[in-house]
């Protein structure tokens, strides 16, 4: 039986030496990298460990054992993730996650200067001293990540078929966040672009990948790799849904951020698309009357969209995109023979994803 609390401490406990090391590294360089310090720190600290369970049960069901090598390994992923999430928080500028202030926001909480003010950059845009900070913290986490699993302690060879791996892992992460980046505040995307959007901003690095890291390493068969997209597509893609429902329907008290960030930016989410499609004229243009505040939006604005989703039933096909998509997943677990262990722990993962309190 696979022990979820157990695992997540491992990972912590990896991580948490890492953070020491680091932090003593930087402070003998200078004392005033102290707040890059506690912001790493910060970074490391939370997190549902998705990415490094799906690593982890790649190796297990390519039928290797547990050892430390692999949650080792597994823990890279987490700083992958702590990186992109670093980044991202500064291009949406967003203030909250899971309830804590994002790097950029906790540079400026601390007193870094901003020069942003008083140097008008190029093409009208201002970049503070404090989003330049929480920049190079997601680089340094990423290349962190690249140090954790290059020396996790695992067979060389094991670890060197993963490189190629490695390169599409970015190369599909980058080009997710920049399709997001394109198509942010352009209108409405059609539903297959922002699916699209959730497939390489979020199925592939999350679910997809890390298993195909994990089943690599531990040497698993073509019809398991196979196996795992057929998996991991659509489950990555149910999170990302589900994520979007809580982005703007969520309680932040337990989701830890804004459910108004994702509506002010006009996020291109299958939920705004779907809304969009199946709006009346009339309503589809109190939509975009609305929505046209942007940063200004507040709640009542919020609740206005918020009702029209409900009302045109969106809310209600994303559910059932959702389920669909779990459905998928476990049909695709079910095409290839794993260990007992493996299979019980990727069916459950993949039902969290219907989890509304998520």
């Amino acid at each position: 039986m696979h022990d979820a609390t157990g695992f997540k401490q491992r990972i912590d406990a990896h991580l948490c030496r890492l953070a020491d090391e680091e932090e003593a590294e930087l402070l003998r360089l200078s004392g005033e990298l102290a707040p890059l310090c506690a912001q790493l720190r910060n970074a490391l600290t939370s997190g549902k460990r998705l990415r490094a369970a799906f690593l982890y049960w790649g190796w297990r069901a390519s039928g290797q054992p547990d050892c430390d090598g692999v949650i080792r390994a597994a823990a890279a992923m987490e700083l992958v993730h702590a990186a992109a999430c670093t980044h991202d928080d500064i291009i949406d500028d967003s203030r909250l996650r899971h309830g804590l202030p994002t790097a950029h926001v906790a540079f400026a909480a601390g007193g870094v200067r901003t020069w942003g003010d008083a140097h008008e950059q190029p093409g009208g845009h201002r970049q503070g001293r404090s989003a330049a900070l929480a920049m190079m913290l997601g680089d340094l986490l990423m290349g962190y990540a690249g140090k954790v699993f290059a020396t996790c302690g695992l067979p060389g060879a094991y670890v060197a078929r993963t490189v190629p791996l490695w390169s599409t892992l970015l190369r599909e992460t980058v080009a997710g966040e920049c399709l997001e980046v394109l198509r942010t505040g352009d209108g409405p995307s059609g539903v297959a672009e922002s699916l699209e959007i959730a497939r390489y901003k979020t199925a592939k690095y999350t679910v997809e990948r890390p298993l195909h890291m994990g089943a690599t390493l531990g040497g698993a068969s073509r019809d398991v790799l196979a196996a795992f997209t057929g998996y991991g597509l659509p489950l990555g893609e149910a999170f990302q849904l589900r994520d979007d429902l809580l982005g703007t329907f969520g309680d932040p008290g337990r989701t830890g951020k804004s459910r108004l960030d994702d509506l002010r930016d006009r996020k291109p989410t299958a939920l705004l698309a779907l809304t969009s499609s199946l709006l009346s004229p009339g309503d589809g243009k109190l939509l975009a009357e609305t929505l046209a505040a942007g940063p200004g939006l507040d709640e009542a604005g919020a609740t206005l969209v918020r009702e029209l989703m409900e009302h045109c039933g969106a809310r209600q096909r994303v559910e059932d995109m959702i389920d669909e998509r779990i459905a998928w997943a476990r049909a695709a677990l079910d095409s290839v023979a794993l260990p007992a262990d493996a299979r019980s722990v990727l069916s459950a993962l993949a039902a969290s994803a219907a989890d509304r309190s998520l």
